[in-house]
């Protein structure tokens, strides 16, 4: 039965290659409002380049994104640059090495692109910083620097920081794979919150658990092809396909 919600992102035959070396062959999927897509795979299978191809930081070689049914780029051709930006802005990537500006206190990571991207004024980009730190936990830390923070810290920074410019859908790439086991838990508890309260994600993870639980929909992906998609306890517990099993295998025993 098709899908009659909003379709947020739409991906059509996408390839990505760098070089000679084809690293996205050819793969289709969408993600509809309120959905967690979990994507999940070996490393070099092309997960994070999904990611940076739908938010720009890397440029398609072929096929289709849409985003909230905007074209950004129709079979390898991309709209005039000036429509770029406010389409590009509808996603939200929180980067599993945080990329926060070490130079710049907390609340000035969170405010400087409302202030330069949204054109808040100061006093509007803080009121909303201050609220989602709140959020975060993180009030009390606004005037202190990314150095001075714990890796979970810091990446709710960062989560917090593409909150604020309000997009219709968050990317996260391995948002927990730079931290120390014991901090991974209050990361994925975030993004479980934010998932309830039907915040359109595609999370990249190499949480198994995680995956399963907070997804809508799982892809496996392996050599830049979607291999199994589907319901996450399914693709998960009972994989159909042999190389998902093989690569289950350590999880599900």
């Amino acid at each position: 039965m098709e899908n009659t919600e909003q379709e947020i992102i739409s991906i059509k035959n996408l390839r990505k290659s760098f070089g000679n070396t084809e690293i996205i062959k050819g793969i289709s999927f969408s993600v509809y409002k309120g959905e967690v897509l979990g994507i999940i795979g070996p490393s070099g299978s092309g997960k994070s380049t999904i990611l940076r191809c739908i938010s720009q930081l890397e440029t398609v070689t072929d096929g289709s994104i849409s985003i909230c049914g905007q074209p950004l780029v129709t079979d390898g051709v991309y709209v005039p640059k000036n429509q770029r930006h406010d389409i590009v802005l509808k996603s939200g990537l929180v980067f599993q090495n945080f990329n926060l500006f070490p130079h710049y206190s907390v609340l000035k990571n969170v405010t400087a692109a409302q202030i330069a991207v949204l054109k808040k004024s100061p006093e509007e980009a803080r009121q909303t910083a201050m609220e989602l730190l709140e959020r975060m936990g993180l009030a009390n830390k606004a005037d202190n620097y990314p150095c001075e923070l714990s890796g979970g810290q810091q990446q709710r920074v960062s989560i917090a920081r593409a909150l604020a410019l309000k997009p219709e859908v968050l990317l996260f790439d391995e948002p927990t794979s730079a931290l120390d086991p014991e901090l991974t838990g209050e990361i994925l508890a975030v993004i479980k919150e934010l998932a309830e309260e039907k915040m359109t994600m595609v999370v990249v993870t190499h949480e198994m658990a995680f995956a399963r639980d907070i997804s809508s929909e799982v892809i496996f992906m392996d050599g830049g092809v979607i291999i199994e998609q589907g319901n996450p306890v399914e693709v998960i517990n009972n994989p159909r396909t042999e190389r998902t099993k093989a690569f289950l295998a350590r999880f599900n025993n």
